[in-house]
């Protein structure tokens, strides 16, 4: 149920809609809440935070969401090194920004949802990286507030709110452009616009910075199998609903690979895509994956090694992008 990219993961699952991962649901992935703009914002913010208490209990420490997790680290190691700095969008509870800043990664962690932005800051202090992460409520709609003025693009931060903790001694971290973002599990989701999110992003990024994206995909014969298997044959096919598909007040999009790299052509060329969720399963199936732990780690290793082959990315849970900036 990731769905973080609003905040968290969209409705997969539970619901009646499949939600981007970042938050946490027995439904699957959730949207994380800083992906939404205008009133939709403010409205994927409310149920995220209605969310942050429970999210990493539901999602972050299961034995999908665990796995799912991994593989997404495994390219941040990849693509970020130490004393990079990296914009983080819908950041959740934080388990990436303090991933990240344990391995000596400087973390601009922006959401929408002020509850999953408490969780991620009481997380951050305790893992001891707190001068690493610097945490602000902030939309994806509203990328443009914090791109430097000579772009063209800033706006008035009128949704960009640092949250209520002591100032950073030194700014200049937390200002663009930034060596590489991400957005992990669901958060463009929850966005409308991709194309006017890919130029807000591009403004914030200097060029040859990588953005690696984790979006949640509208093919999935996992889910097609799981929901026709339990006879719920509108839960089967709800990613392939046309205008997406509603879950507490928001709309969730499943685009498709090719649809996200268009959407973020003119800024971005895409050097690599990748499935997470393909061979393992959604994470509605929490309790199977349970009952076979073997199975599932063999399932994981296997999909580790073929992530790329064709039509795999095409076929997962979420596909992960990685594009570099022109």
């Amino acid at each position: 149920m990731p769905l973080t990219g609003c905040s968290t993961a969209a409705p997969a699952t539970g619901d009646s809609t499949a939600v981007p991962t970042g938050g946490s649901t027995s439904a699957g992935a959730l949207p994380s809440a800083a992906a939404a703009g205008g009133a939709s914002a403010f409205a994927t913010a409310s149920a995220f935070d209605e969310l942050a208490a429970g999210y990493d209990a539901d999602f972050t420490a299961g034995a999908i969401g665990s796995l799912l997790r991994a593989a997404v680290w495994r390219r941040l190691g990849a693509r970020f090194a130490a004393g990079d700095r990296v914009l983080e969008l819908n950041c959740g509870t934080g388990e990436d920004a303090v991933h990240l800043a344990s391995r000596g990664v400087r973390v601009l962690a922006t959401d929408a949802s002020a509850a999953m932005l408490e969780v991620a800051r009481r997380k951050a202090a305790a893992a001891g990286v707190a001068g690493a992460v610097d945490l602000r409520r902030l939309a994806i709609e509203d990328l443009a507030a914090l791109a430097p003025a000579s772009s063209g693009r800033r706006a008035a931060p009128h949704r960009s709110d640092p949250v209520d903790a002591p100032p950073s001694a030194d700014p200049g971290p937390w200002q663009p452009p930034f060596d590489g973002a991400l957005s992990n599990f669901g958060g463009l989701n929850c966005v409308a616009d991709l194309r006017a999110a890919a130029a807000g992003l591009a403004a914030c990024l200097r060029p040859g910075a990588v953005a690696v994206l984790c979006v949640m995909g509208p093919l999935v014969p996992w889910e097609w199998a799981w929901f026709l298997g339990h006879g719920q044959p509108a839960r089967a096919w709800r990613r392939l609903r046309p205008g997406g598909a509603r879950w507490r007040g928001m709309t969730i999009r499943y685009p498709t690979v090719g649809g996200v790299r268009r959407a973020m052509a003119p800024a971005f060329r895409l050097r690599r895509a990748a499935a997470v969720g393909a061979l393992l399963p959604p994470t509605y199936a929490e309790g199977w994956a349970r009952r076979h732990p073997a199975l599932l780690s063999r399932l994981a290793r296997w999909e580790r090694r073929v992530e790329t082959w064709p039509p795999l990315p095409w076929l997962a849970d979420h596909f992960l992008l990685e594009l570099e900036r022109r």
